[in-house]
């Protein structure tokens, strides 16, 4: 049987660097952002192999990785390139395009943590804890699960019952705008 050959297309290239703000092109393949990330062992794709991925224009194998939904977005990545490539940043693009696209994550529950988040900040223009959490519980399934814990929290005073709101919340609702693939 013949070996398939990976033939180089931009057409992933273009989008990704606009959506994450990312200069994907000037990834040299050096693994800097690869040997200091630590959430490694838990990842199918290795984090320049992501960059190399959305060079290759292999959008089918990125959108359905766990990696995407993995990284921590400890941003070792950029302190370590010598591009200054954010790596966290091309991931949370490739995440806006797998939702946009409605393809199932490979991490259900982090794709839950992440829509719940971002639609506490967008409600509220921060995150309101104990009503991310039910969100997330909501979506999850797991409603019980944590509820020692939530306890505990509570009893110290870690989690307000109502939440805070900022006061100039327009500039925060126009940014988050353009966040489409968020708003599942």
């Amino acid at each position: 049987m013949a070996e398939q050959q990976v033939v180089p297309s931009q057409q992933l290239v273009t989008p990704v660097a606009k959506l994450s703000r990312q200069p994907v092109n000037r990834c040299y393949q050096c693994h800097k952002c690869t040997a200091g990330c630590p959430v490694t062992a838990a990842m199918d794709l290795m984090p320049h192999q992501v960059v190399r991925y959305v060079q290759l224009g292999l959008e089918e194998e990125l959108l359905k990785s766990k990696t995407i939904w993995q990284c921590a977005a400890c941003r070792t990545c950029i302190s370590r390139c010598p591009n200054g490539i954010d790596i966290a940043a091309i991931n949370d693009a490739l995440k806006q395009r797998a939702l946009a696209q409605g393809i199932q994550p490979a991490l259900p529950g982090v794709a839950a943590f992440h829509q719940a988040f971002l639609a506490s900040v967008k409600n509220k223009g921060r995150v309101h804890e104990l009503g991310m959490m039910i969100a997330f519980k909501l979506k999850t399934g797991t409603y019980f699960q944590d509820v020692p814990l939530g306890l505990k929290m509570f009893q110290r005073h870690k989690l307000r019952i109502l939440p805070e709101g900022i006061k100039k919340r327009q500039p925060l609702q126009a940014l988050l705008q353009g966040e489409k693939g968020w708003q599942k």
